[in-house]
């Protein structure tokens, strides 16, 4: 596959015919895409902790309350008691993959404790858990319509409530999601 065929930065939306309950109309943004596989964070599927819970399990202090408040997701089936962080790019973190020039992935409990201290990333979402697939797999599941690939949009990962994102990020080409029922797919 052409590199500039990879789909890192963009969202996968679950198909209305995708019955896996793991993915059942999700928005999976895609955080890493290559020959090896793929790595997303689901943006529209929470855990039911704050993230107070995740600043209290790990033994972080809390300064700034309303970050004890944010809602923590359920990034994917993989790995659930590690904790990823989407962001805007800032600050200067131990475990950070540029996901874009805007958006990058942290991983390292530094970026949990600039949060909890009202320090951290303007915006951000924090998940337990990620969404992986082997080398050719993810490409399979979209030629089978499982998924449609729609470009990132910072307002629906971070600004659109949750349960309008799955429609919202198929909005952004046009397309009601609600009204396909039979498969379809990228032409």
């Amino acid at each position: 596959m052409n590199p500039a065929n990879y789909l890192t930065n963009q969202f996968i939306v679950a198909m209305p015919t995708l019955a896996d309950p793991l993915f059942f109309r999700t928005v999976t943004y895609l955080c890493q895409h290559n020959a090896e596989g793929a790595l997303g964070i689901v943006i529209n599927k929470l855990t039911d902790m704050k993230l107070g819970e995740v600043f209290k399990q790990m033994d972080i202090n809390v300064t700034y309350p309303p970050a004890a408040e944010a809602a923590v997701f359920a990034g994917g089936p993989v790995h659930q008691e590690r904790g990823f962080v989407v962001h805007t790019a800032c600050g200067d973190w131990q475990a950070t993959l540029p996901v874009s020039s805007t958006i990058s992935l942290t991983t390292s409990r530094d970026v949990l404790e600039a949060i909890a201290a009202g320090e951290g990333p303007e915006q951000y979402l924090v998940a337990l858990g990620y969404a992986g697939w082997g080398a050719g797999q993810l490409e399979k599941e979209i030629l089978d319509n499982a998924w449609l690939n729609t470009p990132c949009n910072n307002q629906v990962m971070f600004d659109t409530p949750i349960n309008l994102r799955w429609t919202a990020a198929a909005e952004q080409i046009g397309i009601d999601i609600n009204q396909l029922t039979a498969p379809a797919g990228h032409a």
